[in-house]
């Protein structure tokens, strides 16, 4: 199992649809503050088939000390939950061989030639 980042995401996309990585980039984590920012104002996000992004109000708690040993009250905390939409879920049951990564088809942008 291999870690994936940004970066790699970034790279990724920019090769297989010909864009630059600068430009793939700024989209990537203009998304992501957008993503964050609707979270952040208690909205749920909801992308078909793939999932459901939504804050939850993480219940109040007890824990330790490690080092005390004495107990703790943890607060209540909002906290980010993801369900797992349809076709998301079809491809992991399916198992790794069954989902290769698809290729990325992005139309050009207007006054731009087409990658043939």
């Amino acid at each position: 199992m291999a870690t994936i980042t940004k970066k790699h995401l970034v790279e990724r996309i920019a090769g297989e649809s010909g864009r630059k990585r600068d430009e793939v980039k700024e989209t990537l984590e203009a998304f992501l503050a957008l993503l964050t920012a609707e979270l952040a104002n208690g909205n749920r996000v909801e992308f078909r088939d793939f999932g459901v992004f939504e804050v939850r109000l993480r219940a109040e708690r007890r824990a330790q000390n490690p080092k005390t040993l004495q107990p703790v009250r943890v607060p209540p905390r909002p906290t980010v939950k993801f369900k797992v939409g349809r076709l998301m879920q079809e491809k992991l049951d399916a198992g790794p061989a069954a989902s290769a990564p698809p290729k990325i088809h992005v139309r050009p942008r207007k006054g731009a030639p087409a990658n043939v």
